[in-house]
């Protein structure tokens, strides 16, 4: 469940990223915010982000260890870069947060019960 969530937030993660570079219009032009960045800027970050989750979902699915510590990270990452963004696009930034925290419980969820099985 965790892989899919990981990898289903990294596209829409990449799909922000995108819009967000080619300055699409459905996003909010907000003044004097604290994190100000251009809005390519953002998208770059999204976009990053998106690809780095995209293949930690893809390591997580193959069943590798090291994959879960570095989901949670990203997905960690994920949820403060789209508190960040909440100005710019709420709703979107809403949905991310909780998919990113979602697969952070998700990845923690199943090293409790692979270490307790053990």
């Amino acid at each position: 469940m965790a892989a899919a969530f990981m990898i289903f937030g990294g596209a829409m993660a990449i799909f922000e990223g995108i819009a967000a570079i080619t300055k699409d219009t459905v996003f909010l032009a907000t003044r004097h915010y604290v994190f100000e960045f251009s809005l390519a800027g953002w998208g770059w970050i999204h976009l990053i982000l998106g690809i780095v989750l995209v293949f930690a979902g893809c390591a997580v699915i193959s069943g590798a260890l090291w994959a879960r510590f570095f989901g949670v990270s990203i997905a960690g990452l994920g949820a403060i870069a789209n508190f960040l963004w909440l100005p710019y696009y709420p709703l979107w930034a809403l949905v991310l947060i909780a998919i990113n925290l979602l697969v952070i419980w998700a990845l923690c969820t199943g090293m409790h019960r692979e270490a307790d099985a053990a």
